[in-house]
């Protein structure tokens, strides 16, 4: 299992790796991270292809002498990738194996150059998880071996010695890889797994079709489907196919994840649904600050003073019965809120008495940002909170000057409240062990782009 994290640290990062969208989602991993993965990849593969050398049989002409054969080191000193347009990933590897051979009297110690040819064909699994196979494989021993302390060892030994190394090489490696990759695959299985969005709600990744291939990148179309309570969010109408267009977000980028509009209604819808945008806003009647009280309300409204002449606590019930609707232009977002508010006082029996109400139009300012694997957000209002008097216990109210009051009690745990729950964030697709980083959120018509390296963790 070691071996194939090993070889995961390898190949995982070459692929699309889980995406989001039935509201549609595009992972691209470009050129650039082929060399990440080429520096950190170096290591585990060498250890990879430290495969075990029989015994070479010695006739010394009456019996067949056993001698142990050993790989005491793997050095790549060559690592290249590159994507192969409509296929999937080429590697290159060239190394020098040392063995030692522990023949009597002397131990003696080879030296075996070796490249590695080897194409990975990424497919779609039955369950919607990256399938990786080796579909050609071919080592190649092109240089002469180096032998060291051959003296006075005779020519019918090192030639025998070098053969049997080789035919277990050409046996063994391609072998090693293949069986690394059958471990990456269950790996990567672990993909498909729900990953929490909130207390009740999680998001779950899957990959739409097999991926697209260019000289340039891989690209992979995934589908998210966020869940509340274990059902899945559905729009109330279909989502469109999101397709990426070419040179978006930042150039030299390892990854870039697009994220299509329909991906923030359904997670909008999904906090409809769950009710976490509704709140309460209450304050303490004692506090010297506290403005949540009749005796406030009563200097701009008769009525309430003369219901209450005593101080009374009041609170602000906001419910959102609409979906709020987020949109999406060039460098700018921005998210629509319709709640409804009623106020409410605390009457003489301790029972809450509804005073009057609102139907109010929030206009926000969204700011995306990137941390670890999570894309998260904050708010800011813009322009004036709009109010229109939906009922009223307390005769005629002037929205003119109650607005000024209301928006001093509403604006701010209205924010407060909205972007704790934006700062919780969704994860982006991963493999695990895997982290963003570097990242650049960038806004277009329609569609959020993430430019990130990528940085993998053991």
């Amino acid at each position: 299992m070691a071996r194939a994290l090993g070889l995961g640290l390898l190949l995982a990062l070459l692929l699309p790796v889980v995406g989001t969208s039935l509201p549609g989602t595009v992972i691209r991993l470009n050129k650039a991270v082929l060399g990440y993965v080429s520096e950190i990849g170096r290591a585990p593969l060498q250890q990879a292809l430290k495969v075990t050398v029989p015994y070479f049989l010695d006739w010394n002409g009456e019996v067949h002498q056993p001698t142990r054969i050993q790989i005491s080191n793997v050095r790549v000193s060559q690592f290249d990738l590159k994507f192969i347009a409509n296929f999937g990933v080429r590697m290159l590897v060239a190394a020098n194996f040392t063995f030692k051979v522990f023949r009597v009297p002397e131990p003696l110690e080879l030296t075996l150059p070796v490249v590695l040819l080897a194409d990975a064909r990424v497919a779609q699994g039955s369950i919607g998880t990256p399938v990786v196979s080796i579909s050609a494989c071919f080592p190649l021993f092109n240089a002469t071996p180096v032998f060291e302390g051959s003296a006075g060892v005779a020519p019918g030994l090192l030639v025998p010695v070098q053969k049997h190394i080789t035919a277990v090489l050409r046996n063994k490696l391609c072998l090693s890889v293949s069986n690394l990759v059958q471990g990456l695959n269950v790996h990567l299985g672990t993909l498909i797994g729900l990953t929490p969005v909130g207390p009740e709600s999680q998001i779950r990744y899957s990959m739409i079709n097999a991926p697209t291939v260019t000289e340039d990148y891989i690209s992979l179309d995934v589908c998210a489907i966020l869940f509340l309570l274990g059902k899945p969010i559905v729009l109330p109408v279909e989502a469109t196919h999101f397709v990426l267009p070419a040179h978006v977000g930042a150039a030299g980028a390892m990854a870039t994840v697009g994220l299509s509009q329909d991906l923030f209604d359904s997670a909008l819808l999904l906090l409809q649904k769950a009710g976490a945008l509704n709140l309460d806003i209450t304050g303490q009647l004692k506090s010297e600050d506290n403005l949540l009280n009749t005796s406030v309300l009563g200097q701009l409204i008769p009525e309430v003073a003369r219901q209450f002449p005593e101080p009374m606590p009041v609170a602000l019930k906001v419910r959102l019965g609409a979906t709020p609707v987020a949109t999406l232009h060039t460098t700018n977002a921005t998210i629509q809120l319709q709640p409804f508010v009623e106020v409410q006082a605390v009457a003489s029996n301790s029972a809450f008495r509804s005073l009057f109400s609102f139907n109010v139009v929030v206009n926000l300012s969204l700011q995306l940002y990137m941390s670890n694997v999570k894309l998260q957000g904050t708010t800011s209002v813009l322009g004036d909170i709009q109010l229109t008097v939906a009922s009223s216990n307390v005769g005629f109210i002037d929205t003119n000057q109650v607005r000024p009051l209301m928006d001093t009690l509403f604006q701010k745990p209205l924010l407060n409240h909205l972007n704790a729950l934006l700062g919780m964030g969704i994860a982006l697709p991963k493999v695990v062990n895997l982290r963003y980083v570097n990242s650049e959120v960038f806004v277009y018509e329609g569609y959020v782009v993430v430019s990130s390296g990528l940085l993998y963790q053991r």
